[in-house]
């Protein structure tokens, strides 16, 4: 009767084993999730909408986008984190992916996901922000900028996609340098952040060239001062901090990722479409229709600039301190 068990019990392993590298070869059978943990409008949905629409002619399955706001991006990270690895739910996400735990840290609170439940698939963007202001603020440049915001002190308003996010951590960079106070209005995401001052009711916030260029080509929003070490390509009439003496430095960085446990081989076929789809046609103009240069990394690469900048940012939380929301 015992080697009856165990033969079933072999029998049973070997069918679920065999079942499975089915699976893996048969990677996609079905629609796959794309998870977009930002409301629409902000730079992880004007990247994950064309990334989702050039993956799915190379998978050949429908790439369902959804998005999943809430807590500066932590729902949807939290969502595929724990989803099932089986390469049918995956996340577009954003630099801020790797705030959120050290924030977490920070408050002692209970992390909503942890870096290492993911694995780096491809990097597809990685972008500065952009200082953007409201038309109406009576400023042309970053000196008049911050002579205003010196005289008003602790007056002005800035609107982010949450605390801690990715529109968060680069304004709380410029104002500890420039020893600034402003009113702090965190929203769910990015596009809620640019609704927020397109109407008018905050005066400034750090905007991904992705989400802001249309709204600076058509005069709904005036650009001062850029984020990286060097003029972004589309906006070369900008300025960096710096060019103006301040090192400060910041990217919003969007990549695919997947819940850790993944087959191997099924991260290689998702790694291997990623790689076809950065070079298809309609990928390229999406992205060069909201002036994202694309900054293709493969898994390997990608997860080494990963972990470099998840160190940098856990060290900028330490030094920005606790910050809580101010409505």
């Amino acid at each position: 009767m015992k080697s009856h068990a165990i033969a079933l019990w072999l029998g049973i392993l070997m069918s679920s084993s065999s079942g499975l590298v089915v699976a893996q070869e048969n990677y996609p059978a079905r629609a796959v999730t794309l998870v977009i943990p930002f409301p629409p409008g902000g730079v992880a949905d004007t990247t994950g909408r064309p990334t989702g629409m050039a993956l799915e002619k190379i998978l050949k399955q429908p790439v369902a986008l959804v998005n999943r706001p809430g807590a500066g991006g932590a729902v949807g990270n939290a969502a595929v984190a724990n989803a099932k690895p089986d390469g049918y739910t995956l996340l577009l996400a954003l630099s801020s992916i790797s705030v959120i735990p050290a924030a977490d840290a920070l408050f002692d609170r209970k992390p909503a996901y942890a870096i290492d439940q993911f694995a780096p698939i491809a990097l597809l963007s990685a972008d500065p922000t952009i200082l953007v202001s409201h038309p109406s603020l009576p400023v042309k440049n970053l000196k008049e900028l911050l002579a205003l915001a010196r005289e008003k002190q602790g007056q002005m308003s800035y609107s982010s996609s949450g605390v801690y996010g990715a529109l968060h951590m680069p304004m709380e960079m410029f104002l500890h340098h420039y020893k600034l106070r402003m009113r702090h209005v965190p929203t769910t995401g990015g596009g809620p952040a640019l609704t927020a001052l397109l109407g008018g009711h905050v005066e400034l916030t750090g905007g991904g060239p992705a989400a802001i260029s249309a709204h600076v080509k058509s005069g709904k929003l005036r650009p001062h001062v850029s984020w990286g070490a060097s003029r972004h390509v589309n906006f070369p009439d900008v300025p960096t901090f710096k060019e103006q003496g301040a090192d400060i430095e910041y990217y919003i960085w969007a990549a695919l990722l997947a819940p850790r446990a993944t087959p191997a081989p099924i991260q290689k076929t998702l790694r291997d479409a990623v790689r076809r789809a950065v070079a298809d046609p309609d990928f390229k103009n999406a992205m060069a229709r909201v002036n994202s240069p694309i900054q293709y990394m493969d898994a390997p690469e990608f997860a080494s600039y990963w972990e470099a900048d998840a160190r940098r940012l856990a060290a900028m939380v330490k030094i920005v301190g606790k910050v809580e929301a101010k409505k």
